[in-house]
């Protein structure tokens, strides 16, 4: 018992550290071997990042911050497995690792949306749930062109489809516990869209600097 318990704090710390870690800065420093911070506005936001390194980069970015969350999901899995328990520790792993994308201590705790994040996290844990959380979100996020309400939505599908389709009690509390971490974290976004004052994405100019929203 005491080397499962060691290993949920092993998969904790793991995954939390990654999703507190900048994919920009991450991708900035190991693959185009510069830091963004003394380049164009000396930032490490998105609207920096794709001014400096074009939509080439961005394509590199999503598969680093793909590779990012896939990595402590999976071992997550792969210790618990030992134990026989690799869905828990892939549930456990997504759940931390959304906290830190939330609460990131490397950035004074101010995270982002986290919508990738959850999707990646849920596809490890059931396929069909990442997938169709996604769907909805990428649909929504055209077609409303607003990020807190394609979030929003993608969470609603996640938690309503774990609660349906998952039937270990233990792993369902982790992922409605993962997407509750994702609505109370969209509250204050919400709040300024029901205000009216959050902006919609333009499809028609360069977007990028709308992601550099922190909460």
């Amino acid at each position: 018992m005491i080397f499962f318990w060691i290993f949920l704090i092993l998969i904790g710390a793991l995954a939390y550290l990654a999703g507190s870690l900048s994919t920009i800065r991450i991708a900035s420093i190991f693959v185009y071997h510069r830091d963004l911070r003394r380049l164009g506005r000396g930032n490490t936001w998105l609207s920096n990042f794709r001014r400096i390194y074009g939509n080439g980069g961005i394509v590199t970015l999503f598969v680093i911050e793909i590779v990012k969350d896939l990595l402590p999901v999976l071992i997550g899995g792969w210790l618990l497995g030992i134990k026989e328990q690799a869905l828990l520790g892939r549930a456990f792993a997504g759940f931390c690792l959304v906290l830190g994308r939330l609460w990131p201590v490397f950035n004074r705790f101010r995270g982002s949306y986290a919508s990738l994040c959850v999707a990646v996290a849920a596809i490890c844990v059931r396929p069909a749930i990442g997938g169709m959380s996604l769907a909805v979100f990428i649909f929504l996020l055209g077609f409303k062109r607003y990020m807190s309400v394609a979030t929003l939505a993608e969470v609603i599908v996640y938690v309503a489809l774990s609660m349906i389709l998952i039937d270990e009690s233990i792993i369902m509390t982790l992922c409605i516990l993962t997407g509750l971490l994702v609505l109370i974290r969209l509250t204050p976004k919400i709040m300024q869209l029901i205000q009216g004052e959050e902006e919609k994405l333009s499809f028609k100019e360069d977007i990028s600097y709308k992601f550099d929203q922190k909460f």
